[in-house]
């Protein structure tokens, strides 16, 4: 069935899509060709600039359904009651790959939520891992260094992935983690989410609370091995999209339970650990995961592009009941996700269909920059006004933070059993012995490539610090391969 003629960008019907405008047969071609001028200078701007982090993935629509009854702790309208539905939109990602870099790898894998809700987009901003590898945004940008290509040599580089891990204790539980079996997962529909940061819920008469959310796979847990994984990689770069894309063909939408855990404010400067170090869990001993809803995927994207590549979620879209803790990545990552988007997507970044808000709408005075589409019209663009203009709530989307102490470049506080090691060796002590093989031959490969012994040694220096026994056999394994 005909969907009418070719046109231009312009809607102009286009004569001939199959040959240039020449001066004579066979003679140069003509500027005044303005089909070919525009398709050619579209092509050559077909492609943003991949994320910096997390460029390679892939998103699908879904619903989310709340189960249980959270109006207790939060008065967000999409928690409301039980039985509620909210659109969704998820991205998952790897997170060192560039776009073109194969799924089956060895890395954290993003889980990007955005909810379309009724008083506006939340955004939940997650990895599948509980913990990352450092706690102060101001070392992100190194980290990441240490995980991209090498300046000099063009290569990812042992030598820096291992010296930073090593001089950054803080990592030793992320990288216990990595590179154990969940590591690789086999799909995008077999492993869990995590919200991973502490984030606050306030209820309707202004008490707040402390939670971590927690996407439980109704798939089951499945991983890859570092052979399996090398070899899927190569037979086929994009699995995990794949996978994802045809299981909602096939009709099999992936879901999770999703669940938090739940602290009192008053627990917080108390606990055992710091609760908004983002290098520790909370024991579930401490405080239990609550079911409260379910999410499913059910719909893939029409247009990778501009449904996946556009997709923008930052960790600061809150909404009312929802907001910030004080957790130091969180913070740096409130700025530096909204802004990674005004540069590689767009000042308007939020106006395209994929980003914008589904059941509400957006009134703002921003206006103009690239890709405006003029959408306010001629309504006055400050506030207040008195030309019916937008206006202020004035009730905050969160409770305030108690603060105490002079301003200065304060390490993240300790609590009484903090320390760098002691979560990586209960994760250790917690894996059966074939898992515990398994995670000493991975770690034992990575470690073996570095060029320097004190690298290799500070590195399984860390490791015993969590435990001795981990560290003995960490070390028999890497002098091994290193001869």
């Amino acid at each position: 069935m005909t969907q009418g003629p070719l046109t231009t960008e312009a809607g102009a019907p286009v004569a001939d899509n199959q040959n240039s405008e020449t001066a004579g047969v066979g003679g140069p071609v003509l500027v005044q060709d303005q089909l070919l001028l525009e398709k050619l200078a579209h092509f050559n701007r077909e492609r943003i600039p991949e994320r910096v982090v997390h460029a390679r993935g892939a998103g699908a629509y879904g619903t989310f359904t709340v189960t249980a009854d959270v109006t207790p702790y939060t008065r967000a309208a999409f928690l409301s009651e039980v039985g509620k539905e909210t659109e969704v939109f998820l991205r998952f990602s790897t997170v060192a790959g560039n776009l073109g870099a194969a799924d089956a790898v060895r890395d954290p894998r993003g889980f990007s939520l955005k909810f379309y809700t009724e008083e506006g987009n939340y955004d939940l901003v997650g990895n599948n891992t509980p913990v990352f590898f450092i706690r102060d945004a101001i070392k992100f940008p190194d980290f990441i260094h240490t995980q991209k290509r090498d300046p000099y040599t063009g290569s990812t580089e042992a030598d820096n992935v291992w010296d930073f891990w090593s001089l950054s204790p803080e990592s030793t539980h992320q990288v216990t983690w990595l590179f154990g079996d969940r590591g690789i997962p086999a799909s995008y529909r077999h492993m869990d989410g995590f919200g991973s940061h502490t984030f606050q819920w306030n209820n309707a008469a202004g008490e707040a609370f402390w939670v971590k959310y927690h996407f439980k796979t109704d798939q089951g847990i499945r991983n890859l091995t570092a052979e399996e994984a090398d070899v899927l990689a190569g037979k086929d770069p994009d699995s995990h999209q794949r996978d994802l894309r045809e299981a909602i063909e096939r009709g099999e939408f992936p879901s999770w339970t999703v669940g938090v855990q739940i602290m009192p404010v008053a627990d917080a400067a108390t606990y055992r650990f710091n609760p908004f170090d983002l290098t520790k869990v909370w024991p579930h001993a401490d405080y239990p995961v609550v079911e409260i809803g379910r999410l499913e995927l059910n719909r893939n994207p029409r247009n990778i592009f501009a449904e996946v590549e556009q997709s923008v979620f930052s960790p600061a879209h809150f909404v009312p009941g929802i907001g910030p803790s004080p957790d130091k990545m969180l913070q740096g990552r409130l700025f530096a996700y909204g802004d990674a988007h005004r540069y590689r997507v767009g000042i308007n970044a939020d106006h395209l269909p994929v980003n914008r808000p589904h059941a509400t709408e957006a009134r703002t005075n921003s206006r103009d920059g690239f890709l405006y589409d003029g959408r306010h019209g001629g309504a006055k663009n400050y506030e207040p006004n008195s030309f019916g203009g937008p206006a202020q709530t004035d009730r905050a989307l969160w409770q305030p933070t108690a603060v105490t102490g002079a301003t200065g470049t304060h390490p993240t506080p300790a609590h009484a059993e903090d320390d760098d090691f002691v979560q990586a060796g209960d994760l250790y002590r917690l894996m059966r012995e074939d898992e515990k093989e398994r995670l000493v031959a991975n770690l034992a490969g990575a470690i073996a490539g570095v060029s320097r012994d004190d690298i290799a040694e500070r590195a399984i220096g860390n490791f015993a610090r969590a435990d001795a026994d981990f560290g003995k056999r960490l070390d028999a394994a890497v002098r091994e391969l290193r001869g």
